[in-house]
């Protein structure tokens, strides 16, 4: 069999792994999602609550629409921000032909190509994008789980407090049926913990801050204020709590930073070859030792043919 040809290299499980195991994963997780958010396939856990409580007797801010960070804006940032950083990033580092630019053309069944630019830019847009709806089914799970309600859930609400024989403020309120406002708001009111936007605010930044070529300093500090800001205008409108945010940090951060440091693994160099008779030492950072993450390997980077050690990263989709 004649020699394989420099810069490429052939595969005959990338196009199935893609098809029938990423894709139906990927789907799934779009239809989970989808369930969460537009129906009520998993109800909402109904709290009870104290007569005249304060911390839940804040004004009612509106719709979310008149909100000064409306989901649309949020649902649009979080998309257009990271999905064109990442491109210009990736674009750039291939014409300039900068580190982890050297990656192998993949010849699958002989009839498909598929350019390293153009698997860079699918891993990291797929991998974000599954990472968006990861955060919403967790942060829609957690709502539904807790039932925690919002600073404005008595103004919605509107219980009868003579009906439900409020003597004092000491009193716990378990009555299902004692809020008499409109069922949809007290439905919404019902679902302050973890705070969505949060936590969707946050993934976008710090998967863009980690994962892209042009995370530089300014942009860093760009992106994750626009998302601390997000959080607090949440809570200044008394649409959530201080806490429902933190928790939406958490959430939307750890999901960020599993899925680029675990699954996309963009900075984690490939180990030099050992030299014979030359101890080999450990990889360190600022001269402290790192400790490997366990990490989970793509489907698509157990690719047939010889490895190679030309490319200055580890390569995993």
């Amino acid at each position: 069999m004649a020699d394989e040809k420099v810069g490429v290299k052939s595969s005959s499980s990338i196009v199935p792994c893609f098809l029938f195991v990423e894709l139906v994963i990927m789907a799934g997780t779009v239809l989970l999602a989808y369930y969460f958010e537009y129906t009520d396939t998993f109800p909402v856990h109904v709290q009870g609550f104290f007569c005249y409580d304060r911390a839940f007797s804040k004004p009612y801010p509106g719709p979310e629409d008149r909100s000064l960070v409306p989901p649309v804006l949020v649902y649009s940032l979080i998309t257009a921000i990271p999905t064109l950083t990442i491109l210009t990033g990736e674009l750039t580092a291939f014409f300039l032909k900068a580190e982890g630019s050297h990656e192998k053309t993949i010849v699958a069944a002989d009839c498909c190509f598929f350019n390293p630019l153009l698997r860079r830019i699918i891993r990291f847009l797929g991998v974000y994008s599954f990472g968006l709806f990861t955060t919403t089914i967790f942060a829609n799970a957690g709502q539904v789980v807790t039932g925690n309600q919002t600073p404005h859930f008595l103004s919605t609400c509107r219980p009868n407090y003579t009906a439900l024989g409020c003597q004092s403020a000491m009193q716990y309120i378990t009555e299902r049926r004692a809020c008499t406002g409109n069922p949809l708001l007290v439905l919404s009111a019902r679902k302050s913990f973890p705070s969505k936007d949060a936590a969707l605010s946050v993934y976008s930044a710090v998967y863009t801050v980690m994962g892209t070529r042009l995370a530089k300093p300014t942009l860093c500090l760009a992106l994750l204020s626009m998302a601390v800001l997000v959080g607090v205008v949440r809570v200044a409108e008394y649409r959530n709590h201080w806490a429902d945010v933190l928790a939406g940090y958490f959430t939307g951060a750890a999901i960020a930073i599993f899925l680029v440091t675990c699954v996309v693994s963009s900075f984690q160099w490939a180990r030099p070859p050992q030299v014979p008779g030359r101890p080999q030492r450990p990889e360190s950072v600022l001269g402290m030792p790192m400790m490997p993450l366990p990490c989970v390997e793509s489907p698509l980077e157990k690719l047939s043919g010889p490895q190679t050690r030309d490319s200055g990263f580890t390569e995993i989709t």
